[in-house]
């Protein structure tokens, strides 16, 4: 099995692709990220705002709308209703990155197992996961950057095809622009050129200057004929939103400088190895291509110092380094493939049995612990439960006799299986988490005939929820109204006492609650923000 793996990688990379990001993708109700880039989408084939993109009817250029389109495409194909549908370009833009970090590897190191195992470690990373699977900008962003990067490379590296490299790279890079803006420049495309030229330096750049600079050309035409369009046509909104954005940088979500040193956690069921693996001390003479370890490793750590230079931080901010530290993080996998029976350091195995026996324990005792944690609220999820159990204590069983024998080829390949088997067979057991007796639905409210309007800004999945763009008026329109029956939807904690001033002009009625929260009251992660009350106001 491992050698037909390792002789069709890329069906390798799609049979993983297809379990891990395709699986149930349309289970979970979309996040208030998803929700502004649906909104947004929905608008565009609703009201024709493609380029002027907006969020409930309101100018929203907060984001470049190269991912919004895509969305969009798929929406009006499958239909806005499909959630599926709406996320699927995520997905598929996430099997364009694992694609091309096969090739890329393989460009630096001529060798395919050890491009092979980059993908996989990728395509099983924590945040790479989570972000393949939501109808986001990050990962389109980081996407179409690193098959930038692949021609970039290509075009300082080798003397044959130089415009054809260059094109496609300033093509790439733009569209990566395009996604959400100079993101990924600065995290993954700035870090990379800065190990480029530690390791490789510009020795072959003779005779490239021409195609150098039409590339340049072309990323500052991508990057910039939208903001041109949207200050041209709507000056006073870009200029607006552009200040909000630009200080959203430095004084929002302000965490210290050392606030993304645990990144490599980032990476999941890798995280163990992807620590060891920045250990370049210890792996310099270990790995296959010491050159090509030391440029991926400096990528990465460059990529984290100047993520951490901004003082806004959030753990997501991270995803751009999850890509070097996966090939960084498969030098030293693959190092243990090759050697481990051959260690003869305690010091060097027990990490190895440590992380691997981990994820083996925890499939072997999967099926005690889950009884345990869900308890009743399995009856409704029983037959998933069942396969999946049978599955992780399987996959656990071997990751276990294939440790002990210290074949790590195996082990490797097992981790990964562990993955998709969370995916495939547990993703719907976490509906045995959820459950809001309280669930309330907004979506019916748009086909009333009694006009309903808002007076504030509703949550994102509120609007989404609502179906359509809602009806803004201020307190004083609402005061000065003639129609003799109204309706008003507003924030279920802050615009309460606001209807008081309304109150000599008509008769105020509670009529209902809406609640978008996936949970109930009680836990920890419940969001009043996902609440609305809908009130009736007659005129006196």
């Amino acid at each position: 099995m491992t050698k037909f793996l390792d002789k069709h990688p890329y069906w390798s990379i799609t049979i993983m692709w297809i379990a891990i990001y395709l699986a149930h993708l349309g289970y979970l109700y979309p996040n208030i990220m998803e929700a502004r880039n649906f909104i947004t989408a929905r608008e565009m084939l609703t009201d024709g705002n493609w380029i002027l993109t907006t969020m409930d009817g309101l100018a929203r250029y907060e984001k470049p709308p190269l991912p919004t389109w895509l969305t969009a495409f798929f929406g009006e194909i499958f239909g806005m209703d499909s959630i599926t549908a709406l996320r699927l370009p995520a997905a598929l833009v996430t099997l364009l990155l694992l694609f091309y970090m096969f090739s890329l590897s393989r460009k630096l190191t001529q060798n395919k197992s050890l491009s092979l195992l980059t993908s996989l470690i990728a395509g099983t990373s924590f945040y790479i996961i989570f972000a393949g699977r939501n109808g986001t900008w990050d990962i389109f962003a980081h996407a179409f950057m690193l098959v930038g990067i692949y021609y970039l490379f290509s075009f300082f590296y080798d003397q044959e095809k130089k415009y054809r490299n260059a094109l496609l790279a300033g093509l790439l890079i733009g569209l990566s622009f395009m996604s959400k803006g100079p993101v990924s420049h600065y995290a993954l495309l700035l870090p990379f050129l800065i190990a480029y030229i530690f390791t490789y330096k510009f020795n072959t750049f003779k005779n490239k200057w021409l195609p150098l600079t039409l590339m340049i050309i072309v990323i500052a035409a991508l990057s910039s004929w939208w903001a041109i369009y949207i200050y041209a046509y709507d000056t006073a909104e870009a200029t607006r939103i552009a200040t909000k954005e630009s200080g959203r940088w430095v004084g929002y979500e302000l965490k210290p400088f050392y606030y993304y040193w645990s990144f490599f956690t980032q990476s999941g069921i890798w995280t163990i190895p992807a620590f060891v693996a920045l250990f370049y001390p210890y792996l310099k003479k270990k790995v296959s291509n010491p050159k090509v370890y030391r440029f991926v490793l400096l990528w990465t750590v460059f990529s984290v110092i100047l993520l951490s230079l901004i003082p806004t931080k959030k753990s997501r901010y991270l995803l751009p380094v999850l890509i070097p530290l996966a090939m960084t993080t498969a030098f030293y996998i693959e190092y243990l493939i090759l050697n481990f029976k051959n260690i003869t350091s305690k010091w060097e195995k027990w990490p190895v049995y440590f992380n691997f026996g981990l994820i083996g324990t925890i499939g072997v005792l999967f099926p005690l612990g889950a009884y345990l944690y869900f308890g009743d609220k399995l009856s409704d999820y029983l037959g998933y439960f069942v396969v999946t159990s049978v599955a992780l204590v399987a996959v656990g069983v071997s990751i276990w006799f294939h440790l002990l024998k210290q074949h790590l080829g195996k082990v490797f390949h097992l981790t990964i299986a562990f993955i998709m088997v969370v995916i495939i067979c547990g993703f719907p057991l976490s509906g045995a988490l959820l459950g809001n007796p309280d669930f309330n639905s907004v979506s019916h409210l748009s086909d009333r005939q009694v006009p309903v309007y808002t007076i504030d800004k509703l949550a994102p999945e509120i609007y989404w929820d609502y179906g359509s763009i809602t009806t803004h008026a201020t307190i004083e329109e609402l005061s000065e109204m003639d129609r003799p029956k109204i309706q008003i939807l507003t924030n279920f904690t802050e615009d309460k006492d606001r209807l008081d001033s309304l109150k000599s002009d008509y008769t105020i009625q509670s009529v209902e609650t809406f609640d978008l929260n996936p949970l109930d009251s009680s836990r920890s992660s419940y969001k009043n923000r996902l609440r609305a009350h809908l009130y009736t106001l007659m005129k006196r």
